[in-house]
């Protein structure tokens, strides 16, 4: 076995060994699992296994002394062990450099992730990253030797942090732990608690808190001040918030119910769930591979938007081919609540305002043209843009990667962007949230509903997505291509017209009509030259006016420089009205390519 699996092209990935009786050995590797033998594992084989380890504890894990390696047993019910899972364990160096700032301020820090995404590797490595290159005093609370590895020596994975190992005692009574009576308490908390008073820790590292009562430790601990570092088992944060045992590491939560008068103002329930107090941990990481991770520096605020139903801010950060650090921020639905009305149609377009430069130019135009000025912003893209409002992105994600489609859907956090949003009914329903579906409206984005925000309502949420999109590609793709001509068309129509009659013969210029979302873009174009422009007319004959300098009254001035006519009259009734007769343009010709 050892011979065959040293000859395998991916031997030093190997993730682990599989020993189950009567079964053909496996070697699982990244590409999949591979037979180590033709010949099926006896009895024989699983005695002398074991005799080359140490002892199996009461959780039937076993190490070899001072290697970070995990041998897993399975019993049958007489207690005889009939399978083994030998798990290969690896000190990896930087693989925390994506939370070496959180690492760096004191913070403390709560790792989310399911089995095997490398949480323990991680944890190792802030401890050594604290110890040796902040110099601090770090004690691991090593539950299962994982951290330190077996054997009373630890090691050196762990640089000069120093291990508690917890004693083998049988936790399987039920008790109440009084922190002032250590003896109360399990092993586990026995030993947090120990550390904390024996030893002088500046920070303690914790793998897999598990049970409410360790959470309990743990949340004492934090507020002696000192730095906690710990994981837990989950996908996300709303994992733990829905765990009746851990739900205390981020504050615990309490159902409250509102008066008449709030409850009217918060346009919801009269019962709500909140926060019941601090929580145990200043920021979290979720752990979404080996290289990507989504951090939440204030863990609180996450829990605060995720139980008012609102998408928190977070940070996605992965380490690229090259090594480096790219990270990325990403805003939740909260931060669109905070923008004022007058503001959002920029939000809508952000992505495209980033093209212009803020500073004044009235002296000096620019003779780029606007086609120019969005040439990169129009590339063309295959896969559908998805919007996700009110279910965590982490799970549609999952779910993304089940389908396998991770090249055909892209998540996207600008909804004018998006071919599609993915939304919870909930947060929908009784007119909640009327300018999400607004903005869906104007920019014609469907909208896909889930009743729960399982990942099996998902899943079948994004297969229907596929299917319509895959029947009408053909169309989106015209309408994609029309909606880029049309905006650079109505663009260079703005610029032409200001660069050409506005500024040097001081008229005012009526452009064509022109759909909402494109006059949007239009508006913030004439802003960046410090000029006015007031909307003529109804839809679907909407237009803007261009207006000169001299038509800047103090008037115009206190209406923040808009004018909003929507009398049709004034389609043939302008002239005299702005110092001079108006240029009206039928069609203003684009630049040559």
């Amino acid at each position: 076995m050892r011979k065959t699996a040293s000859e395998h092209f991916e031997y030093h990935q190997l993730i682990e060994v599989v020993m189950d009786l009567g079964r053909k050995p496996l070697a699982r590797f990244p590409s999949g699992d591979f037979v180590l033998s033709d010949q099926p594992i006896t009895s024989q084989d699983l005695e002398y296994a074991t005799s080359q380890v140490g002892d199996f504890a009461i959780d039937n894990r076993a190490g070899i002394s001072r290697t970070l390696h995990r041998i897993s047993a399975i019993r049958n019910r007489k207690g005889a062990i009939i399978g083994l899972t030998c798990r290969v364990g690896r000190a990896i160096s930087g693989s925390a450099n994506l939370l070496r700032d959180l690492i760096k301020d004191g913070s403390s820090l709560l790792l989310i992730g399911p089995p095997g995404v490398g949480k323990t590797t991680i944890i190792r490595e802030i401890a050594r990253m604290i110890a040796d290159d902040y110099k601090k005093r770090v004690m691991i609370v090593d539950t299962s030797n994982e951290i330190g590895g077996d054997g009373d020596i630890p090691h050196a994975g762990i640089g000069s942090a120093r291990r508690m190992q917890v004693p083998n005692t049988d936790m399987q009574h039920k008790h109440t732990c009084n922190f002032e009576d250590i003896d109360s308490c399990s092993p586990t908390e026995k030993v947090l608690i120990e550390a904390v008073e024996n030893h002088m820790p500046q920070v303690i590292v914790i793998d897999e808190i598990g049970t409410k009562l360790e959470a309990m430790a743990a949340s004492t601990i934090a507020q002696r001040g000192i730095q906690l570092v710990a994981t837990a088992h989950g996908v996300t944060i709303e994992n733990l918030i829905n765990n009746p045992s851990l739900e205390m590491l981020v504050g615990g939560i309490q159902s409250v119910t509102l008066g008449d008068e709030e409850a009217s103002r918060r346009g919801g329930q009269k019962t709500v769930l909140e926060r019941k107090g601090p929580s145990t941990f200043t920021c979290g990481a979720e752990i979404i591979s080996k290289t990507e991770l989504r951090v939440h520096r204030n863990l609180e605020a996450t829990v605060d938007a995720v139980l008012a139903g609102r998408s928190a801010m977070y940070e996605a950060r992965k380490i690229n081919t090259y090594g480096s650090r790219d990270e990325v921020l990403t805003v939740g639905e909260e931060a669109l609540n905070n923008f004022s009305s007058q503001k959002h149609d920029q939000l809508i377009i952000d992505n495209l305002l980033e093209m212009y430069d803020e500073t004044p130019i009235t002296d000096k135009v620019t003779s780029e043209s606007a086609a120019d000025m969005f040439e990169g912003s129009i590339t063309p893209e295959a896969s559908i843009r998805l919007y996700v409002y009110g279910i965590l992105e982490t799970t549609v994600i999952q779910a993304i990667r089940q389908l396998k489609v991770d090249n055909a859907v892209d998540i996207t956090d600008n909804i004018s962007e998006a071919d599609a949003l993915l939304a919870l009914q909930s947060k929908l329903k009784k007119n909640k949230n009327t300018r999400i579906q607004a903005v869906a409206k104007t920019h014609d984005i469907p909208i896909y509903v889930t009743k729960t925000s399982s990942l099996v309502q998902i899943t079948k949420a994004i297969r229907a997505l596929m299917s319509e999109h895959s029947e009408g590609s053909n169309e989106v793709d015209a309408e994609d291509e029309m909606y880029s001509s049309e905006k650079i068309d109505a663009l260079e129509e703005v610029r032409l017209a200001i660069e050409q009659v506005v500024i040097p013969k001081g008229d005012s210029v009526e452009l064509l009509p022109r759909p909402y979302y494109i006059m949007s873009l239009q508006k913030d174009l004439v802003k960046t030259y410090q000029l006015q422009w007031e909307k003529l007319g109804k839809e679907p004959n909407a237009r803007l006016r261009i207006l000169p300098f001299q038509a800047q009254t103090d008037e115009d001035e206190e209406a923040s420089g808009t004018i909003d006519t929507d009398s049709e009259s004034e389609d043939s009734d302008l002239s005299g009205d702005m110092n001079g007769s108006a240029y009206i343009v039928d069609r203003l010709p684009l630049l040559p390519d």
